[in-house]
């Protein structure tokens, strides 16, 4: 046993950028890298950056234990395959996994990267000492990630915890699968830009970009506008219906929000805490803790770097 946490590599892939950081239990050890994904459109070019990269690093960190990847897509974790990235393009059916590891000699994992976030609040975060953890981020979209009895869960597809897909409203808005009402279809930060313009309409008020945003809402809100209060009231109402039914499903400890839209803070959380009190049984609502996530950009890379350290061994 380390008698302190072994440094691991934790990569966040995303569209616009991969960011690559060395990781000490919730530490970064250095600066982010950044690789701008879209300077490299053939798979193996990218993977090429970031081997380098990763070189690098190892210079300055020689005691790197393993990597950690966190992509933006669905992966098939025991093969270490990309199944498809979200938003770029032609990384269906990439080996990813095991092209890093024959490259840098290291020990790698592959992992969705909402799965890498929760994670990351599960292991060093706010949910650090739950069993039993849902963790939201609420952004772009509605992502998640499932910690049942104290592992990180993922179905048998290797797809569990998509929150985004929960219907909140069987005969509501179309799904990109044909799922009806599904909940990213209304508190996406694009939906609440939406909501917030027509309410404004509604109240006989001015529309610009910067007053119907999510962080515009959440402060007029905080400051005591009736209408953006509102909004968030109506968010609260979505997410709180999906959250109530998962916690009937699977009775967490603890739920974690995260995502630049929960930067949203009491204006969120307290009408959305009201919302779960009056739908959920007493014991139900009395056990759960309802509490914002620890980490923001970071939480890909250093549940990434964890989920490494621990397939690893260390």
């Amino acid at each position: 046993m380390h008698s302190t946490p072994p440094i691991s590599l934790g990569i966040d892939f995303g569209g616009t950028s991969v960011k690559i950081a060395a990781v000490r239990g919730a530490e970064l050890l250095g600066d982010i890298v950044r690789i701008p994904t879209r300077d490299y459109p053939q798979p193996d070019d990218l993977l090429g950056a970031i081997c380098d990269a990763v070189a690098r690093m190892r210079e300055q960190h020689p005691g790197l234990a393993a990597i950690g990847i966190g992509v933006p897509g669905a992966v098939d974790f025991d093969r270490g395959v990309t199944y498809n990235l979200t938003n770029v393009p032609g990384w269906s059916n990439v080996p990813l996994r095991d092209r890093i590891s024959s490259r840098t000699g290291l020990p790698t994992v592959l992992e969705n990267d909402a799965n890498c976030a929760a994670y990351a609040e599960f292991k060093c975060g706010a949910a650090r000492g739950f069993r039993n953890v849902v963790v939201v981020t609420l952004g772009t979209g509605v992502g998640g990630g499932l910690i049942l009895n104290g592992d990180l869960y993922r179905g048998s597809q290797y797809a569990a915890g998509e929150i985004g897909q929960v219907s909140v409203d069987y005969r509501g808005v179309d799904g990109p699968y044909g799922n009806f009402g599904a909940l990213e279809r209304y508190i996406g930060n694009q939906q609440i830009a939406e909501l917030g313009a027509r309410r404004l309409r509604e109240a006989g008020r001015e529309v610009a970009d910067d007053n119907c945003s999510p962080e515009s809402l959440a402060q007029a809100a905080a400051a005591g506008d009736e209408v953006a209060q509102g909004v968030w009231d109506e968010v609260a109402v979505l997410l709180g219906t999906a959250l109530t039914s998962i916690v009937y499903l699977l009775n967490p400890d603890a739920i974690v929000i995260g995502g630049g839209v929960a930067h949203a803070g009491d204006v969120l959380f307290a009408p959305l805490k009201e919302r779960m009190r009056s739908m959920l049984s007493f014991e139900f609502y009395e056990a759960l803790r309802i509490l914002p996530a620890e980490f923001g950009n970071t939480a890909g890379i250093i549940g990434g770097a964890a989920l490494a350290a621990e397939t690893a061994g260390f």
